[in-house]
Parts: structure tokens; C-alpha cells; sequence
């Protein structure tokens, strides 16, 4: 299933798979939008699967919004392998 991204009040919601396949117009997409929100928030309750290349997206641009001095989260129940990735990647 391809990616899609809806915007609800604020809050992008991601439908179906964050995989290879998609992760560099992903990573563009929101590029933009880091640049133009001071706060950008993205659930993942919907994502049916996530590779790694889909992980290394989320961080990069969590990186790029804390250089840029924005904020980037992610939010609910997708994937508990973003959760552990995040975890293993961010321990002190």
C-alpha cells in the first residue's frame, strides 16, 4: 500500500506503508512543511508498515527541525518498531 498523507487539524495523518519505496518524496514533503510550520505533528496510528530506510526518514527530519529550532513529533500507536528504534537511537 502507498503512503498517504492527510491533514487534520493540524496534525498530518499517515495512511499505509513508510517504506524504500517512498521514504525520499516523504522526507521532501515534509522538508517544506518543517520549513514553513514552527511545529509539526505526524501520527502514525494508521501505518501499516515501516522499514528502516521509513525510521531513518522520521529521524532525519526530527533532525532537521531541531537544527532549524522547530519542533517535530510523532505520535500515536503505529509501529512498535519506530518506538524501539527511537529508544535505542536516543538513549542516554
Amino acid at each position: 500500500m502507498a503512503l498517504q498523507i492527510l491533514e487534520e487539524n493540524g496534525t498530518f495523518q499517515l495512511h499505509g506503508s513508510l517504506t524504500t519505496t517512498n521514504t525520499k518524496s516523504f522526507i521532501i514533503h515534509f522538508e517544506h512543511i518543517i520549513k514553513s510550520m514552527k511545529d509539526v505533528t505526524v501520527n502514525i496510528d494508521k501505518v501499516d508498515v515501516i522499514d528502516h530506510n521509513g525510521v531513518e526518514a522520521l529521524k532525519a527530519l526530527m533532525r532537521l527541525a531541531l537544527h532549524s529550532n522547530h519542533i517535530f513529533s510523532v505520535i500515536g500507536n503505529g509501529c512498535k518498531e519506530i518506538y524501539d528504534d527511537y529508544k535505542s537511537s536516543f538513549a542516554a
